[in-house]
């Protein structure tokens, strides 16, 4: 088991393959779609954010600056209260990222994605380019997942609504697998492969 703590550098990334079984510690961030086209649109689409958006601007390069974004759609409880808590925080499928995933890893200095169902070839390159990995997490363990949440730190854009809103968070022994390594390795892309051969085989294809 590998420990990392944010803010990761790259010489610990460089230092993890595919296989390589993580146990990740500090804060990340919570963003799935409505978080990433945000980031696009506000950020890395414009040469200036708005004056209205620089706050938040401000806190997304901070956390993900050699940081961690999660592709997950919290259940979070304490809402009325302010008293957040994560009751549930499973990964959701990362596949939907892809087409922004590379341009806010060059951007903002992101070091690890975390998500379920891998990547595809836009992400894997800007990986090797960025000194990036991608994170497997478990599926079906939400709840399990959750304890590894000890702080709710803050939440940036709540009017998305709770899933699609960007929750600052500190984790403890976040359980994670890499899949997708910087030296180009891609744990879902050799299963594909392996497995269009098998289905050829099974169909009679040559």
């Amino acid at each position: 088991m590998i420990r990392l703590t944010t803010p990761i550098s790259d010489e610990q990334i460089l230092g993890l393959k595919v296989g390589d079984q993580v146990s990740l510690s500090g804060v990340i961030l919570t963003g799935r779609d409505a978080a990433h086209k945000y980031m696009i649109d506000n950020f890395i689409g414009k040469a200036n954010p708005t004056p209205s958006e620089h706050q938040v601007y401000g806190r997304l390069k901070a956390v993900l600056k050699g940081g961690v974004i999660y592709h997950c759609g919290p259940v979070v409880g304490g809402l009325e209260t302010k008293q957040y808590r994560f009751v549930a925080a499973g990964p959701t499928t990362s596949s939907r990222e892809e087409p922004y995933q590379a341009d806010v890893i060059k951007h903002f200095g992101l070091k690890g994605v975390i998500g379920k169902g891998g990547m595809g070839a836009k992400t894997s390159t800007a990986c090797v380019e960025h000194r990036a990995c991608y994170l497997h997490a478990i599926g079906g363990a939400a709840v399990f997942l959750a304890q590894s949440v000890v702080k709710v730190t803050d939440v940036l854009k709540l009017e998305f609504g709770v899933p699609e809103a960007m929750w600052i968070i500190e984790v403890k022994d976040f359980p994670v697998v890499v899949t997708m390594d910087a030296h180009g390795g891609s744990l879902h892309r050799d299963i594909a492969t392996a497995s269009a051969e098998v289905l050829k085989r099974l169909v009679g294809v040559k």
